[in-house]
């Protein structure tokens, strides 16, 4: 899991700024996300410091969806 969110996260960045595609972006940053909380569950049940060190991360993935959100709603 940690190595496909870590992929997830590497694709966004190539969607977004490369191909400069918003939508699709958002919809691979949903992915993404998913995929976090999904890493964060599995280290959680193996380590609690582990799983508490990803918090920030899904935080500021859930911030980045949202301003990639508002992008995409003011240039469609």
């Amino acid at each position: 899991m940690f190595a496909i969110q870590l992929a997830l996260n590497l694709l966004w960045s190539c969607i977004f700024f490369g191909f400069q595609s918003p939508g699709l972006a958002l919809v691979e940053v949903l992915l993404l996300w998913a995929a976090i909380a999904a890493t964060l569950a599995m280290f959680w049940k193996r380590s609690t410091l582990a799983g508490v060190l990803f918090v920030p991360y899904l935080a500021w993935v859930t911030f980045a969806g949202a301003l990639n959100f508002a992008i995409w709603r003011l240039n469609s």
